[in-house]
């Protein structure tokens, strides 16, 4: 699974304030670093190595690191509260750099799309995922961008569906994922130049 490991590059420089967060979400330890609720976080290691720039500093209860892309300075956050309070890290890092719902871009997992596949959305409602309930929370707001990577359904309806997104993929299933977060790590350089519209009808499918 060395395909997703991050390559080793100095700590973030300081790229001044930041106009954007981007986030990807995921459970914070090693027994959740492969499962499909962390797509987030193993899509934030792609844009991380095109970028080479590490999160590795510890603020706002996440794992944080500044990055220009395409002259936009951005904040990169892996929220380490655990899915189910992520919003309390990115309400902390948006407050303290004023930095509106619709410039916090984030990425998850979606087990309602196919395995591999992507879907850009403005805003929305969180669909029953529970880090975006606590983002919509935290940020009073659902007007945020998202990029969904499908991951994939319960082959079993009757399976725990705890046990479907926390379960370690295999090399196969990462790299099915895969191509659904290298097209993402491409849209997000559209999305940060304001064009949503562009990104979701070159990106989505």
């Amino acid at each position: 699974m060395a395909f997703f490991k991050k390559k080793q590059f100095s700590s973030s420089a300081s790229v001044g304030k930041p106009e954007f967060i981007i986030v990807g979400l995921g459970n914070p330890g090693r027994e959740y670093e492969y499962s499909r609720h962390n797509a987030g976080f193993l899509c934030l290691d792609l844009l991380c190595n095109k970028y080479s720039v590490k999160t590795d500093k510890v603020k706002y209860k996440a794992l944080i690191g500044t990055v220009l892309i395409d002259s936009h300075p951005c904040l990169l956050m892996r929220p380490q509260t655990y899915m189910n309070n992520s919003g309390e890290a990115i309400k902390e890092a948006a407050d303290f750099y004023k930095i509106p719902p619709e410039k916090v871009i984030v990425i998850y997992d979606d087990i309602s799309l196919n395995a591999g596949t992507l879907r850009i959305r403005k805003k929305g409602s969180a669909g029953g995922h529970n880090g975006i309930k606590s983002i919509i929370s935290q940020l009073g707001s659902d007007n945020f961008p998202r990029l969904k990577i499908g991951v994939g359904e319960r082959k079993d309806p009757d399976a725990d569906l705890k046990d479907h997104v926390l379960k370690k993929l295999s090399k196969e299933d990462l790299a099915t994922l895969r191509t659904a977060m290298e097209k993402a790590v491409e849209a997000i350089p559209v999305m940060l130049s304001g064009n949503v519209d562009l990104a979701m009808s070159r990106f989505n499918g």
